[in-house]
């Protein structure tokens, strides 16, 4: 394992910024660390770069405990969200500055520096300055100059904040491409769902200072462990008693048990568009939202709002129009434990589309 954290805490005063956390890297992944804005991402991320210091556990990288290593000590390169680049140097100056500190020879730094000029797109531009590029640009600089003394590590916090949403989606995709070009274990911050399941081998969701699940966008989306990290990931509807859906009446044992619905785990159809009795629901059209290849269908079920997708190859439906509703299945969670619950259609049969 490239990186390893052992037990990590730290409070600030009387808070308890990050509980006992434990995980492990495997060489060349690219991580995100994904969570609700004061959930302790940023705080892991500095432990790890040495910026703070852990009140207990242990932070190793490579087989070896680096608690006590000073930053520069520890093999790392870091991107800050504001870039923070050297004002006053070029962007040659910049992406050197790293490489100067070391003190390796001119040779070494040319050649360096314009390979990575090359490497993240920005052949032309060394000899401007911070204010004469784009947002887009100063942080490929910012990537370029974290890059340059080869680290072994590394790290960004919320590396596309600062950028605007449409350069923001094509540095994602370059990132990606940096990343496995240059093969870094890399762990990025991010409170943005989409960027980390678009970019991450693997999320880390945060929250409150616990680690509640590690594993890959899929693993988290389809099979969440905690029910913390079911409403945070994708869209979903909350309802506070499973056992009033259809097909779900038996639903935690008799126990208070809540269900969350997922878009995809509905069907939906006019009256007679499919025949599943026992477990079909009737539903009014609250809203559509035409999303290009699908619509969106916000819908009413019992005083519940679900939302769920339909292709535009089936019938249009029409707002206020009555349908049938099929909750195929949902994620049942209670004080004692949490679950991904079939539909009990009983001796139905499953959906007959006609």
């Amino acid at each position: 394992m490239h990186v390893e954290v052992r037990g990590l805490n730290k409070h600030f005063g009387d808070f308890h910024a990050v509980k006992d956390v434990e995980f492990g890297i495997t060489k060349g992944h690219l991580i995100g660390l994904l969570g609700p804005s004061g959930g302790g991402k940023t705080s892991i991320l500095r432990m790890l770069a040495g910026l703070e210091s852990p009140d207990s556990g242990e932070i190793i990288f490579h087989g070896q405990t680096v608690n006590n290593l000073p930053p520069q000590e520890r093999g790392i390169g870091f991107v800050f969200q504001n870039y923070a680049l050297f004002k006053h140097m070029t962007v040659f100056e910049n992406i050197a500055f790293g490489l100067k500190v070391k003190k390796a020879s001119k040779t070494a730094i040319r050649d360096r520096v314009t390979e990575l000029v090359e490497l993240t797109g920005l052949k032309g531009f060394e000899k401007r300055y911070p204010h004469q590029l784009s947002g887009g640009q100063r942080q490929r600089v910012a990537f370029a100059r974290a890059l340059a003394p080869e680290p072994q590590l590394l790290l960004l916090d919320e590396p596309f904040a600062a950028i605007d949403a449409k350069i923001r989606q094509e540095l994602r995709s370059w990132l990606r491409e940096l990343i496995e070009r240059v093969g870094i274990t890399s762990i990025f911050v991010t409170h943005d769902q989409d960027e980390a399941i678009e970019v991450a081998d693997e999320i880390m969701i945060i929250n409150q200072g616990r680690l509640e699940q590690k594993g890959t966008p899929w693993d988290i989306y389809k099979e969440p462990k905690t029910p913390f990290v079911a409403t945070f990931i994708g869209e979903s509807t909350l309802i506070d008693d499973a056992s009033e859906l259809k097909g779900f009446n038996n639903a935690g044992g008799g126990k208070p048990t809540k269900a969350l619905i997922r878009p995809e785990y509905i069907e939906v159809g006019s009256l007679n568009e499919f025949r599943v009795a026992s477990a079909t629901e009737q539903g009014i059209v609250k809203h559509l939202h035409f999303r290009g290849s699908e619509w969106l269908i916000e819908i009413e079920v019992n005083g519940h709002k679900l939302v769920t997708y339909r292709s535009l190859e089936k019938e249009t439906l029409q707002i206020g129009q009555e349908i049938s509703v099929l909750v195929h299945r949902a994620y049942l969670f209670n004080e004692d434990d949490s679950w991904i619950q079939e539909n009990n259609l009983k001796d139905d049969p499953m959906p007959v589309f006609i």
